[in-house]
């Protein structure tokens, strides 16, 4: 009656976007867990992806305790808004979704790994939202760097609906995308739920192994 179960609005166009700012959001420097940059340039032997998985507190978790893995930073990707505040990015009016940057060494740790964690641990059926997160701030997105991540982005995405239709669930509504600007998220959301161990993020789950 009041709207709480209407469907989400998705992306907004680039005109509606909020303006943002010229000046990027301050963020520290180090990770808080590991101590490394927490900004680039990145040594050149390391790649990235960005990946969105609804509130990205415990997103950036599931891939800093991965071996292979050297920093992790949570922000704003795939949208309109430069350097967007939190407070604006959940109006939903920003385009971007809360993402986070995986910097990662593909000698140790590869990118199939990295799909496994991000296929299994949100729920990618879900439309703009994750549980009762909802709106496109937290929808599902994959940002890749290069043809060869876009095209091993997609090859996952297939390979993992094939599962999730064997299991009797609906269609993957993943964004995957070339990377736009990252847009780092303030000081406390970075780790946020290794400073705050009683932290709680809300995330659906299909329950369906990638392998």
């Amino acid at each position: 009656m009041f709207g709480f179960n209407r469907e989400p609005a998705g992306i907004p166009d680039p005109a509606d976007c909020l303006p943002g700012r010229d000046t990027p959001i301050p963020v520290v420097a180090d990770h808080y867990v590991n101590g490394n940059s927490l900004v680039g340039p990145f040594p050149d032997h390391l790649d990235t992806l960005v990946v969105g998985m609804g509130c990205f507190w415990g997103a950036e978790r599931f891939f800093w305790q991965m071996p292979g893995v050297h920093t992790t930073a949570a922000g704003y990707a795939g949208g309109t808004t430069p350097n967007p505040t939190y407070e604006e990015t959940c109006t939903s009016m920003t385009g971007h979704t809360e993402a986070v940057l995986i910097v990662f060494d593909p000698a140790a740790v590869s990118l199939d790994d990295l799909f496994a964690v991000f296929w299994e641990n949100h729920d990618p059926v879900q439309y703009m939202g994750q549980g009762n997160d909802r709106g496109s701030q937290y929808r599902s997105a994959v940002y890749t760097n290069s043809p060869e991540q876009l095209a091993a982005a997609e090859a996952s995405r297939d390979a993992y609906q094939a599962r999730l239709t064997e299991a009797g669930f609906g269609e993957i509504t993943t964004e995957i995308a070339p990377v736009g600007p990252f847009f780092y998220a303030e000081d406390y959301h970075q780790q946020y739920l290794a400073k705050n161990p009683g932290g709680y993020c809300n995330h659906g789950f299909c329950q369906v192994s990638y392998a």
